[in-house]
């Protein structure tokens, strides 16, 4: 009796290219100016999508890959500003960018922006109305800046899922 011995493949497997988004995109049409911040150059264009991570500008000339810059993105009467790092690039059509920081009273934009992109709505504390009308406690926005900071960092990092984030949130700015 002969035994035949089968030999594993020692061929790669074929890769598919794996997503490199970790966050949800939406849709998201606004005027940005990116500034680099070496030597002070500055890109304008539009968004195309926007996500917890990031977003993306279309752009005829985008900064190379990681270069560090400030956007600043205005839709209507809000302006959006942070520290980003660009991490795709392409010529003659945008560039990919990451978000790595944002004072808290501009990241407040960000997340109305975003809830409203969701399909969440926009929590009574983001009113016109009422930041108009109402006190501001400063020391419980920071808090919240912070919270809504970790859970989008952990949210990225994929300990939380997207829902488990989204549910979070929510419940942070009820």
């Amino acid at each position: 009796m002969s035994s035949t011995k089968t030999e594993e493949s020692t061929l790669p497997a074929p890769e598919s290219s794996p997503e490199r988004r970790h966050n949800l995109r939406f849709p998201f049409t606004a005027t940005v100016e990116a500034i680099e911040k070496k030597s002070g150059t500055k890109v304008t264009g539009r968004t195309s999508d926007l996500s917890l991570g990031g977003c993306y500008v279309d752009t005829l000339s985008p900064f190379p890959i990681g270069t560090d810059a400030m956007l600043r993105i205005q839709k209507g009467s809000e302006t959006f500003e942070a520290q980003v790092k660009v991490i795709f690039s392409s010529v003659g059509m945008g560039m990919g960018l990451v978000f790595v920081s944002a004072q808290p009273k501009r990241f407040k934009i960000f997340q109305k922006w975003l809830l409203e992109l969701s399909g969440q709505g926009v929590p009574g504390e983001y009113s016109q109305e009422a930041s108009e009308t109402a006190p501001q406690d400063n020391s419980q926005t920071l808090k919240n800046a912070v919270l809504s900071d970790l859970i989008m960092t952990l949210m990225q990092k994929n300990v939380l899922s997207k829902d488990e984030g989204k549910d979070l949130l929510r419940k942070l700015f009820r």
